[in-house]
């Protein structure tokens, strides 16, 4: 089945993302987060798929970020870093804007310490891709395009 239309994705990552490929790399991988949102663009592309990407340490911004994407998006891929743990101003967020929504990370967090295997998005998102370094992000975005065209 064609789409009619251009699926937009915003993706969003948040704190110490931008410091990807620098810090704690047996964790992370060696990629920095523009080599990411490359290859995201790349397989955008392939898909016929729009992208916009933020990145902030500030649990606000991305609260906003959020808030601003249902007039302009049909899906958020978001990897929440350590907010994924303690922010329900992000989680009612997404609650209110009502855009399907994955989880990212990068790393395996129920494989981690005990404090990162509690995830505020997983029980409002449609799901989560976890542990496959970048290609998490890769495999968010054809599970997005994928749900979006149903």
């Amino acid at each position: 089945m064609e789409r009619n239309f251009v699926i937009s994705i915003l993706i969003i990552n948040g704190p110490n993302l931008n410091i990807l490929g620098k810090r704690e790399t047996h964790h992370y991988g060696i990629l920095d987060l523009n080599a990411i949102e490359q290859k995201c663009n790349e397989l955008a592309k392939e898909l016929g798929t729009e992208l916009e990407f933020i990145q902030s340490n500030h649990e606000g911004s991305l609260v906003d970020s959020i808030q601003l994407a249902q007039d302009k998006h049909q899906g958020i891929i978001i990897n929440a870093g350590a907010y994924t743990h303690t922010s329900v101003a992000i989680v009612d967020a997404v609650l209110g804007v009502k855009l399907p929504v994955i989880e990212v990370h990068l790393s395996n967090i129920y494989k981690r310490e005990y404090f990162r295997h509690h995830s505020y998005l997983s029980p409002v998102a449609i799901g989560g891709v976890f542990g496959f370094g970048a290609t998490s992000y890769l495999l968010a975005l054809r599970a997005m395009v994928d749900y979006l065209g149903r």
